[in-house]
């Protein structure tokens, strides 16, 4: 599987309970944190859920 690189770029406040829950879920706390995860359905849909908060690249 390939890898990804999620970097939260916007903050949480003001967001609904849901996209603060699935940024936690996916290891992003604080802006300009990164994260590396398995590019998989499940993380697929979380990364569609906040794609207006964060920043995705391939890590090759």
């Amino acid at each position: 599987m390939a890898r990804i690189k999620i970097t939260q770029k916007k903050s949480v406040i003001n967001r609904p309970p849901n996209q603060k829950a699935t940024m936690i879920a996916l290891g992003l706390r604080k802006i300009n944190q990164s994260v590396e995860k398995e590019n998989n359905a499940q993380i697929a849909g979380m990364v569609r859920a906040v794609n207006h908060l964060v920043s995705v690249e391939e890590i090759k």
